[in-house]
């Protein structure tokens, strides 16, 4: 979708404030921007007011890292189980994966719950139908994740050489059923985790910090560190925060979260494959 531009105005106040709710789109023009963020930021202007997203957001973490928590120990008891001499072993832990991603559905419900009882529902407060500029974006955007990712990585293991790790845990729970649970798992990664993430972190928690007029590039660098954290895995922290700023930036050039989820399903694509071809 393309937005028209407009003159500057001389005494027109600027997107970019601090502390004060975005005005509406007739104030919103910032004449030292570039088109393409102009347009990502009249799309947010033009949007209702994202205040409840800050109450999104933490509910919606608060959520995950509870559910977390109760999902690690029913797997872990669940593992231990299994790993007993007395333990039977006629039932696959297969059909227990799920539970692993139970908790991340939560990142993406609570944001879209608000969405809708208050606000104008995920499409109109998100943007999160692709456009053929967020597809557009979104795939050059992902395609900088995938290259960032990966160069990050190796520079980290040669700096960090990581020991290595015996066989996947997910060998032992797929049992005989691999295929089908692989397969939903890669689902999962390449679909699911994109749209819920997406809702959460450059949806509710964008939107609020961009409804009180933060600078872009502080909500960027922000959005991306949590992101990363979110993922709660020390040894690609740095990657994922890469990757999350060139995620971010499809997020920020469209004004709408359809970009951004677009480019996270491509950084997806190959681990996704990855986890059902080799799992």
């Amino acid at each position: 979708m393309e937005y028209p531009r407009r003159p500057p105005e001389p005494d027109q106040p600027s997107w970019m404030g601090y502390a004060q709710p975005l005005r509406p789109v007739q104030d919103g023009h910032n004449p030292e921007l570039h088109p393409r963020d102009w347009q990502g930021q009249l799309a947010a202007a033009a949007r209702g007011p994202l205040q409840w997203g800050f109450q999104a957001f933490f509910l919606g973490f608060g959520g995950f890292y509870l559910a977390s928590l109760v999902v690690t120990a029913v797997l872990t008891r669940s593992v231990s189980d299994f790993d007993s001499p007395n333990a039977s072993h006629s039932v696959p832990l297969g059909p227990v994966l799920p539970l692993m991603f139970l908790p991340n559905l939560l990142l993406g419900l609570v944001p879209a719950l608000f969405s809708w009882f208050r606000g104008n529902g995920p499409r109109l407060d998100f943007g999160l139908v692709p456009s053929w500029r967020d597809l557009r974006v979104g795939l050059a955007c992902g395609g900088i994740s995938l290259g960032l990712g990966y160069v990050v990585n190796l520079l980290l293991l040669a700096i960090l050489p990581q020991s290595q790790t015996g066989g996947s845990s997910l060998d032992i729970a797929f049992g005989d059923q691999r295929t089908v649970w692989a397969a939903l798992a890669a689902l999962f990664v390449f679909v699911g985790a994109p749209l819920t993430e997406e809702l959460l972190v450059r949806g509710a928690l964008w939107g609020a910090l961009e409804h009180y007029r933060i600078h872009r590039y502080v909500i960027l660098v922000l959005t991306s560190m949590i992101f990363a954290f979110l993922h709660q895995d020390p040894d690609r922290t740095l990657a994922l925060f890469c990757q999350g700023m060139a995620l971010g930036s499809a997020r920020m050039i469209t004004g709408r979260i359809g970009s951004s989820m677009v480019a996270h399903a491509t950084n997806n694509l190959i681990p996704a494959l990855v986890l059902f071809l080799v799992g």
